[in-house]
């Protein structure tokens, strides 16, 4: 019979060997062990990056908020205490630590040195600014366009 030489060839089993095994998981347990200092480089720039889009989606959601009501609507950025609250909620939002925070808004929205803020209106326009997030190699501007109230992230 032609083909029937199975049973001739021993075959091997399939598997890894206990060898490869402990290579592999050697290689594992060294990733592991290095993955948390490259994380700890990564994170400050990445809570500046997290900072400026929560921030810009607050400036957004206040810009709707605005139009659905029909009324102001103001957000209130603290330069010193690094938080900022918007009109219809009730709490303050913390800004990262050791980044570098700056504002431009219109004259009359300055409220000292260290605070100022953003108003939007219920057409949907705004008394405009720029805020900028600074830190750990990332930074993070928002602008919102005065005529339409439009919210930009950019780097």
């Amino acid at each position: 019979m032609v083909g029937s030489d199975s049973a001739a060839v021993p075959r091997k089993p399939s598997g890894f060997t206990l060898l490869e095994l402990i290579v592999a998981l050697t290689i594992a347990g060294a990733l592991v062990a290095l993955a948390p200092p490259v994380m700890e480089r990564l994170l400050p720039g990445m809570k500046i990056k997290a900072a400026g889009q929560e921030m810009a989606a607050s400036l957004r959601f206040l810009r709707s908020w605005s139009i659905s009501q029909g009324s102001e609507g103001v957000f209130t950025l603290d330069l010193a205490q690094k938080h900022y609250t918007i009109t219809p909620r009730k709490r303050s939002y913390d800004l990262p630590e050791g980044g570098e925070l700056t504002l431009v808004s219109a004259s009359e929205e300055r409220r000292g040195e260290q605070q100022g803020a953003i108003r939007f209106y219920p057409d949907g326009s705004s008394s405009g600014g720029r805020i900028t997030l600074q830190g750990a190699g990332n930074t993070q501007r928002i602008d919102i366009d005065w005529l339409t109230g439009r919210v930009s992230l950019g780097h």
